[in-house]
């Protein structure tokens, strides 16, 4: 069996740890306890400069909003599910929701759902594994791995 070479993530929150497993991570505010996603010279939320450290982010929450997508770029298929994702211990998120049908019926504000990460082929002609993250409804006897600290 061979391993799968290293793939380039397509979105900075995403990192791979030493085995080459993708985890989340962001920033917590060291002051007030907020997490972002994207670093920031001082907390936006209490304005403590120098205040954010790197922190695994929960892979797993609820669903907070979203939008069923009707139309898109060509070669995108739709419709689909962008969402707002609220994550255990803090911090939002959005990304498409995938394994639910995108009608209104099916979606549930605060539903659980859960991290999980795709590997893609570029469209470019090179044979580059690319690396995102999407939501995915959390079963109940799931369990998804404990959160990684960055």
């Amino acid at each position: 069996m061979t391993t799968p070479e290293p793939a380039q993530t397509l979105a900075p929150i995403i990192h791979l740890d030493d085995g080459g497993n993708p985890y989340a991570a962001g920033y917590r505010c060291g002051t007030c306890g907020e997490v972002f996603m994207e670093e920031h010279r001082g907390c936006p939320k209490c304005a403590t400069v120098g205040s954010l450290q790197p922190h695994g982010l929960s892979r797993t929450g609820k669903l907070y909003a979203y939008t069923i997508v009707h139309r898109s770029f060509p070669g995108i298929k739709t419709p689909f599910i962008s969402a707002i994702v609220e994550l255990d211990g803090g911090g939002y998120l959005k990304g498409n929701l995938e394994g639910v049908e995108p009608v209104p019926e099916r979606l549930v504000f605060d539903m659980a759902v859960q991290i999980d990460f795709d590997r893609l082929t570029s469209r470019d002609g090179d044979q580059d594994q690319l690396l995102r993250f999407i939501f995915r409804p959390l079963e109940a006897d799931s369990h998804p791995e404990e959160v990684k600290q960055a």
